[in-house]
């Protein structure tokens, strides 16, 4: 069964880094490349970044560029979202999602970050 699982969310002081894991099946890394996304309820939803296979290319969102890193361990079928120089506005859902453009085929449930002091 075909399944995203996200991890790692919480209360981090602004300043501060998190990273949030996405346990993925191995046929959607095999078949998609894989998306971040966050959503802050009653705003659309925002693409963070999106890491291609094979050569695990990854694309970012200008708000996060240079922050946040994503990256695959494909031996264990997880996508890592490395989060740092955290602020308030980085508070959301966070999620993971096939694929990184239009409608989700796949998507986890999601994880909170909350970044407040």
């Amino acid at each position: 069964q075909v399944q995203l699982m996200e991890s790692g969310g919480g209360l981090v002081q602004p300043g501060g880094s998190l990273r949030l894991s996405c346990a993925a099946s191995a046929d959607i890394l095999e078949s998609y490349a894989v998306g971040w996304f966050r959503q802050v309820t009653g705003k659309e939803r925002e693409a963070i970044s999106c890491i291609g296979a094979p050569d695990g290319s990854v694309d970012y969102a200008d708000s996060v560029k240079g922050r946040f890193t994503t990256s695959v361990d494909n031996t264990n079928n997880t996508v890592f979202l490395q989060m740092s120089s955290l602020s308030p506005d980085d508070t959301a859902i966070y999620y993971c999602a096939v694929p990184c453009d239009g409608e989700h085929d796949y998507r986890g449930q999601g994880t909170q970050v909350t970044v407040s002091s």
